[in-house]
């Protein structure tokens, strides 16, 4: 009877070293969602109890950061055809879906660049870089506007390049094991890609709440 017992219990299974791979990549992201979560209801909070928060329709550049967010969530894309590749044994098929997600987080980045070039010399210079000139916005936009698109683009740059160095050792993810790694280096990009729509959201596409403004 006891020795039914023992096999009918199911057998513990120990965490090995893929499976502590995606784990400390689960609580990075858990912490990291945290410190995300609190930056925007920061902003929130403030944008709210502003009565002078101007339209970001008429200040930031929709249009482009539009087509930046389309190509970060195609790029999510590609990382899953990475990771699929790896999983069938495919060198040549991860390393392109590698390559193209790459462009993709470099291409992000480049616009992000050009973007807050553009609001710094241009013709908002004086909203979202020196905001004491005048203006009757709250300059607390613009902080938010730079820390928030800021942090973000630390972690896509952070992101091109823990992908550079996968796309490096591509031979060694594929078939076995293997595919582990890339599978945790797919859970920060969509992690990144699936913040940078909720900042999107927040800073670019809602209406100021004082529309007269």
């Amino acid at each position: 009877m006891s020795q039914a017992t023992a096999h009918a219990e199911p057998a513990e299974s120990p965490l090995t070293p893929e499976s502590w791979g995606k784990l400390g990549m689960w609580i990075f992201l858990a912490g990291d969602a945290m410190s995300f979560g609190v930056l925007l209801a920061s902003y929130g909070a403030l944008r709210f109890a502003s009565p002078n928060w101007p339209d970001p329709n008429h200040t930031l550049g929709i249009t482009l950061t539009a087509f930046m967010t389309f190509v970060l969530i195609c790029s999510s894309v590609t990382m899953v055809k990475a990771l699929d590749g790896a999983k069938r044994g495919d060198l040549p098929a991860l390393k392109r879906f590698l390559n193209l997600t790459i462009l993709g987080g470099a291409f992000f980045l480049g616009c992000q660049a050009f973007e807050w070039n553009h609001l710094i010399h241009g013709e908002h210079m004086t909203l979202l870089a020196s905001p004491f000139h005048g203006h009757s916005y709250d300059p607390l936009f613009g902080v938010t506007f730079y820390i928030l698109t800021g942090f973000h683009g630390c972690h896509v740059l952070g992101g091109v390049i823990y992908l550079t160095c996968v796309r490096l050792n591509a031979a060694k993810y594929v078939g076995g094991q293997g595919p582990n790694g890339v599978e945790v280096l797919g859970l920060y990009w969509h992690f990144v890609d699936l913040v940078w729509i909720l900042v999107f959201t927040f800073v670019y596409l809602l209406p100021p709440l004082h529309p007269h403004l």
